[in-house]
């Protein structure tokens, strides 16, 4: 089966609107801090735990897309994510917040399985754009979700928010049941050796290790300005609102817009030129945050440098080991994802640890810092990583 543009649209939204579980807690925080009584850092542990349990399950569930049925893999994460989403909607204490907030990543690890079966049947020459229609899908979904989440929180509560995604997610499973193909990978071996096998990758190609590693550093920025923004954000001179906080995710999807676009150049260009320009975009970003911090203009400017960039290095990445063996695409995303979201979670760790003791200069310095080990790691793999993606693209 070839992929239609419904075919596309349906993934990219199923995408979106399940990724964004893991990020609707994040304008919440305040109001979750407030409700039972604790410190701001300390509710930002949910999405701490909720990004740990999302790299987790990248980690553990993602690579069975090649040895299980994908479509039905997908349902099952799915109905899991559903049920945990109920639970945090009902959680007495932040304690149980936590646990269900790890419980919602672990589950809601369904785009990286949709992913890799959009690349198997994407036609190859459009590979690359295929990708970058479904990650618009996926960073719009993680960017609006922080729109949608404040504005509920603000009117409705937070638990309203965790009952509506619920009810999403539920609409989703359904729409995949009906929609989705059937895909039988090829992997015939035990767990453990399919397991054994991701080890072996990240061994034996070095140009997963080197894409990796970079989109961790992107991710840990991103994921260090989301979980602090709304701590600057609530406090003076801004003072807003989670519905207010939440429509900056509006300005960051103005970035992740422009994926497709990135994903033609992968096609046709040597993707690491978008990846340049991407890091640069991600280093110019906090640039602007520090020199603007009590401008919204600035801010926002900030926030669409950020997201452009993030794009510009995560699909160019993406769609240079999916080039690279085409039987193993759920284990070099697990690997690829994996580390990238580790990144994220050791952002979001990090910059609860630096807003505790130098507020958003702080962060700034933090993002500028694993910004510039990107620049390193880019500048010291160039050659090496240029000559393995021609062989993965030749292939």
């Amino acid at each position: 089966m070839s992929l239609s543009k419904w075919n596309i649209a349906i993934m990219a939204t199923c995408t979106g609107l399940i990724v964004a579980n893991i990020y609707y807690a994040q304008p919440l925080l305040v109001l979750i801090a407030r409700e039972f009584n604790v410190s701001e850092s300390n509710a930002g542990q949910v999405t701490f735990f909720t990004q740990i349990g999302y790299a987790l399950g990248l980690l553990f569930c993602v690579p069975l897309g090649d040895k299980l049925e994908r479509r039905g893999q997908i349902l099952v994460m799915t109905a899991c994510a559903v049920a945990a989403l109920a639970a945090a909607a009902l959680s007495v204490n932040i304690t149980m917040l936590k646990i269900t907030g790890f419980i919602i990543g672990f589950t809601s690890i369904v785009p990286q399985l949709i992913l890799p079966l959009a690349a198997t049947l994407a036609e190859p020459s459009k590979r690359g754009k295929v990708i970058g229609v479904i990650m618009s899908g996926l960073l719009i979904g993680i960017l609006l979700s922080r729109t949608i989440s404040g504005f509920v929180g603000q009117h409705l509560g937070w638990r309203a928010m965790f009952w509506i995604a619920a009810a999403m997610s539920f609409a989703m499973m359904a729409v995949m049941m009906a929609s989705f193909p059937k895909n039988r990978p090829a992997f015939e071996g035990s767990y453990g050796a399919l397991m054994r096998s991701v080890l072996q990758l990240v061994k034996e190609q070095p140009l997963l290790r080197e894409a990796s590693a970079i989109n961790a550093c992107c991710f840990a920025v991103f994921g260090l300005f989301w979980t602090t923004s709304v701590f600057l954000l609530s406090n003076p001179p801004y003072n807003y609102g989670s519905d207010v906080i939440g429509l900056l995710g509006l300005a960051a999807a103005t970035g992740a817009l422009g994926a497709p676009l990135i994903g033609r150049i992968a096609d046709k260009k040597n993707p690491r030129i978008a990846i340049g320009y991407g890091i640069a975009c991600v280093l110019g970003s906090y640039l602007v945050f520090w020199a603007f911090s009590t401008s919204i203009i600035g801010i926002v400017a900030g926030i669409v440098l950020l997201d452009l960039g993030l794009q510009g290095v995560h699909v160019s990445n993406q769609t240079r080991i999916y080039a690279l063996m085409p039987e193993a695409r759920n284990r070099m995303n697990t690997v690829f994802m994996t580390v990238s979201f580790l990144g994220t979670s050791i952002g979001s760790g990090i910059g609860l640890w630096v807003w505790g003791i130098g507020k958003w200069t702080g962060v700034c310095i933090a993002g500028l810092a694993i910004t510039l080990i990107a620049v390193l790691i880019y500048s010291l793999t160039y050659n090496r990583a240029g000559e393995a993606q021609k062989e993965g693209v030749a292939g």
